[in-house]
């Protein structure tokens, strides 16, 4: 089931975006470009009723513009790399973070969505690498069980940032088969990993704007396509 906001709620993206109206002025250019692009395609994907693939990309992209950019690397080094990138900016937020609701939107309304998503050898990159032919990762098994210690370790911390970071690692793989044409549209074959990462990303997205606009003082980086005049 996808997961909305009601409109009274704060984190519903319009509240975001007038909230946004409120406080642009005071927001540095970096964090001025990615909090409009993400709320751009937030509300884009909030008026997607029954198509989850498409809700699932458009929240990606609104995801994408609030992280970082663009990042061109080896086939079998991109996951990783993204990885840690995901690890920074989770961090960062968690760190924002004093009312906890991050740790309470991970811990508690997604525990069960995410324990099998984390679960599932489709959403993860190793399995794919080595299906492809693709040398060295013959051990996508061990691989997979390594990290699920390290989920356990995440578990048994109550870490959060480290958690988000794999979960998105597993999103990445799912967004790399549809945006690269590794799935057919609506498939019945991939759906309960569209319908919950799209539950999820539609749940996170907006507690990272929020958290981002009510920190306009950290050194947000400047996105990888800002604007240029002509």
């Amino acid at each position: 089931m996808a997961h909305r906001y009601a409109p009274t709620d704060p984190l519903h993206p319009l509240a975001l975006k007038d909230k946004q109206r409120t406080l642009r002025d005071g927001f540095p250019t970096p964090l001025a470009l990615r909090v409009h692009r993400a709320l751009s395609w937030l509300i884009r994907a909030e008026h997607e009723e029954g198509d989850l693939d498409v809700r699932f990309v458009l929240s990606w992209i609104g995801f994408n513009a609030a992280y970082a950019g663009d990042v061109a690397l080896a086939l079998g080094q991109e996951s990783q790399r993204e990885r840690d990138v995901f690890m920074r900016f989770f961090t960062t937020l968690v760190g924002f973070d004093g009312k906890h609701r991050l740790y309470n939107m991970v811990w508690q309304r997604f525990a069960q969505e995410i324990r099998v998503l984390l679960g599932n050898r489709h959403v993860f990159a190793a399995f794919w690498l080595h299906h492809n032919g693709v040398p060295g990762f013959d051990d996508w098994r061990a691989r997979m069980d390594r990290e699920d210690v390290a989920i356990r370790s995440a578990l048994a911390r109550h870490d959060t940032a480290t958690l988000l970071s794999i979960v998105f690692g597993r999103l990445y793989v799912l967004r790399n088969q549809l945006v690269h044409g590794g799935a057919t549209w609506n498939s019945a074959v991939n759906r309960d990993q569209v319908r919950d990462g799209a539950a999820i990303l539609t749940c996170l997205l907006p507690l990272f704007i929020d958290l981002m606009m009510e920190n306009p003082g950290h050194d947000w980086p400047m996105p990888h396509y800002p604007v240029v005049p002509d």
